[in-house]
């Protein structure tokens, strides 16, 4: 049976301790990360923001002997964060640009002002401002459910604008 002192004492604050486990473990992270986006700049970016959030969520693990594991999930969800953060980048760059090369600014504006004033609200919380849905429902007060329906539609319609040349 394995002495978990090293993790006792980084779950009890001494990060000299929690350090020395990073270093432990740093290959063994930083393929993980690697795996996850398969390129060096993102796996590192996803390496810095997990080490901030283990070490701030760090007290909250109850057993010293779970510490590895609990890194590692920590590591996941923070590459999946960063996955998801990075499709809506995506998404919000295809709308400001659009599918075609020929989409100016002017035509997306436009294309945003053809929208009940309700979706424009919408497109502005979720894509100018990258609020979650979750945010977008508590601040309108309305489901979250309803953000994403309203969401889509509006999405389908500015598609519709874009990707069938409707200029309805």
């Amino acid at each position: 049976m394995q002495n978990f002192e090293r993790e006792k004492k980084a779950i009890d604050g001494d990060k000299s301790a929690f350090l020395e486990l990073l270093e432990m473990y740093e290959d063994t992270h930083y393929r993980i990360a690697f795996s996850y986006f398969k390129n060096e700049y993102d796996a590192l970016d996803a390496i810095q923001e997990f080490t901030y959030r283990s070490l701030k969520k760090l007290h909250t693990v109850k057993k010293p002997e779970y510490l590895s594991t609990w890194l590692i999930r920590v590591l996941l969800n923070v590459c999946h964060d960063m996955q998801k953060k990075k499709k809506r980048l995506e998404l919000h760059e295809s709308i400001e640009i659009g599918q075609h090369n020929d989409c100016s600014y002017l035509e997306l504006s436009e294309a945003i002002s053809k929208l009940s004033p309700e979706q424009q609200h919408l497109i502005y919380l979720k894509y100018f401002q990258d609020l979650k849905n979750e945010e977008i429902a508590s601040e309108i007060n309305i489901p979250e459910g309803t953000v994403k329906s309203r969401l889509h539609n509006a999405l389908r319609k500015l598609r519709y604008f874009f990707g069938e040349g409707g200029q309805s």
